[in-house]
């Protein structure tokens, strides 16, 4: 497995080539779409895995609090099923449209909403994918240096949680990351 991490304060910063749904984090975070009832992709791997319990969870959220679907940027959070991680936090990114339509701010948004879910129930550890660079085509470049530039912000505003892990599912994407990762200076 290829690895490679970052000390940013008193935290941790990782970037993995890895299967998210094998995480021993805390919690991990899906790109889900917004019905909450499973998809392709990330979405579909963890409904598989994580087996019926999340999806149950998932349709008790929609029917008592979106009943027309999670908002874009907005997460909810559901226990981890038969995952590793203990907790599931769903969160659904933008479709890229150009780049035009609020698309950047969306894609902050999801990885802020997530971060601060495990904030409220005290995790320290939470794995994300690559939120909205499959199915939804946002650019990888632009997508990497959104989401590594927000964790680092984070990172310098909140100690509570000490590990994020970036799990990404090809190399290339993994590369990405880690050539983004490197013009931060997250080393």
């Amino acid at each position: 497995m290829l690895k490679k991490e970052y000390s940013i304060r008193n935290s941790f910063l990782e970037l993995v080539l890895g299967d998210i749904t094998e995480m021993n984090t805390d919690a991990i975070v899906n790109a889900a779409n917004s019905s909450l009832l499973g998809g392709g992709g990330v979405d579909g791997a963890i409904h598989k895995k994580g087996g019926p319990k999340i999806l149950q969870e998932c349709k008790k959220i929609r029917k008592f609090y979106y009943p027309n679907g999670l908002p874009t940027g907005e997460a909810v959070i559901t226990s981890g099923g038969k995952l590793k991680a203990k907790y599931v936090i769903h969160t659904v990114g933008p479709v890229w449209s150009g780049g035009n339509h609020g698309e950047s701010r969306l894609l902050k948004k999801a990885y802020y909403s997530s971060l601060n879910l495990a904030l409220e129930k005290e995790l320290t550890s939470v794995s994300f994918p690559s939120i909205s660079t499959g199915a939804y085509n946002y650019p990888v470049q632009e997508a990497s240096y959104l989401a590594l530039k927000t964790i680092k912000n984070f990172f310098y505003k909140n100690s509570e949680i000490t590990k994020i892990v970036i799990v990404l599912f090809s190399k290339k994407t993994f590369n990405i990351y880690l050539s983004t990762a490197q013009m931060l200076f997250l080393q």
